[in-house]
């Protein structure tokens, strides 16, 4: 990753925008620029960066770990002491910025530190510049999703090889983590299991329900690699289906159809969820349709571009991000199918190589 390229990329957006400062806290953001991000506590921590110069405050036990990725001039406070001088330092450096650019996953304490330091300056979300730069995937960056997805495949394998009746939500989650980390994933980021009615739940938490023979399950899976997240929503059945659960899972998988049709560079993303949600309103189920059509991926699990029928931002090639139309019928069953997919010079990529067809299981 050229970490120089793109601070260089930043400063330019930086000084167009009119952004005198910009204030990154640890988190993704913090990974994105320089490929470190100690770790988020209550110890205020920030990158500064202005269109010439730059500035690391960061508390002590973290200084020497920061200093093997963060190529800017270090500032740094003990506990005992707090961040007040070592922020005083920063205004000394940085004066009276009349715009300061905060990242938008910084705690409410640390931004209360800031104000108090330059209370004469606006603030505003750090994604004004950070979520052009990250929602254009390089090809280096489309590689690492690709080899996360992967990860994603296995553990999707691994979750129908552990469904069976009997077998609880939890086991089958621990059985998909499991494979995520023989496929070689860093980190485990969601491992949803939703059986019978809670998989009706588009955020249900996985729980010690067990599965029953003619009911349906709801995978919805991810990890990270070398930063890099995957996220996958499969569907199975655990004896023959009913033509009532097969007909809703043909309406989203065409949902998922019309969707990927239409992404290409130049679209609007709106037409992208109107493509899903058209498929979904003609069948008769809008009412349960109750989320976007995606969201953006990368460094984070959920980025930009939102995939919703209201954004007018055309498609652009590196662009990533989910498409996963769902219908939830409360009480009954919900039925969810999610590609990660990348927007190609001449239309999209899917990066999961599993069929979305329901995976029937023997009961």
């Amino acid at each position: 990753m050229d970490y120089t390229a793109r601070l260089d990329r930043l400063r330019r957006a930086m000084a167009s925008s009119g952004i005198a400062l910009l204030a990154v806290p640890p988190g993704d953001d913090l990974k994105y620029l320089t490929g470190f991000s100690p770790l988020a506590d209550e110890r205020p921590c920030y990158l500064f960066l202005s269109e010439r110069e730059g500035l690391f405050l960061v508390p002590e036990l973290n200084a020497n770990q920061s200093e093997r990725y963060i190529r800017q001039p270090f500032v740094t406070y003990s506990d005992a002491l707090g961040p007040g001088q070592a922020l005083e330092a920063a205004r000394d450096q940085f004066r009276a910025p009349g715009t300061i650019a905060v990242g938008d996953t910084m705690r409410a304490d640390a931004l209360l530190h800031l104000q108090r330091t330059w209370p004469e300056a606006s603030f505003i979300p750090g994604s004004t510049v950070l979520a052009p730069l990250r929602m254009r995937k390089a090809p280096d960056e489309i590689e690492v999703l690709r080899r996360a997805a992967r990860t994603a495949d296995a553990a999707t394998e691994a979750a129908y090889a552990a469904s069976r009746p009997g077998a609880t939500e939890e086991q089958i989650a621990q059985a998909a983590g499991e494979g995520f980390r023989r496929a070689g994933a860093g980190e485990i980021t969601i491992t949803t299991v939703g059986s019978g009615p809670n998989s009706a739940f588009p955020h249900h938490h996985t729980s010690t329900r067990a599965l029953r023979s003619g009911e349906p399950v709801l995978y919805d899976l991810g990890s990270r690699v070398e930063g890099y997240c995957s996220d996958i929503t499969r569907m199975a059945f655990l004896g023959e289906p009913s033509p009532r659960y097969r007909e809703i899972h043909r309406i989203v998988d065409d949902a998922v159809g019309a969707a990927l049709e239409v992404i290409r560079p130049g679209t609007p993303i709106k037409e992208v969820d109107l493509a899903a949600r058209r498929v979904i309103e003609r069948a008769g189920w809008r009412e349960y349709f109750t989320h976007r059509t995606g969201h953006g991926i990368g460094l984070s699990g959920h980025e930009l571009p939102s995939i919703t029928h209201t954004n007018a931002m055309p498609l652009e090639a590196g662009m990533a991000f989910s498409v996963e139309p769902g219908i939830y019928l409360p009480g009954e069953f919900g039925v969810r199918l999610e590609e990660i997919v990348v927007v190609t010079d001449r239309g999209v990529e899917i990066l999961s190589r599993l069929p979305r067809d329901v995976r029937i299981i023997a009961s």
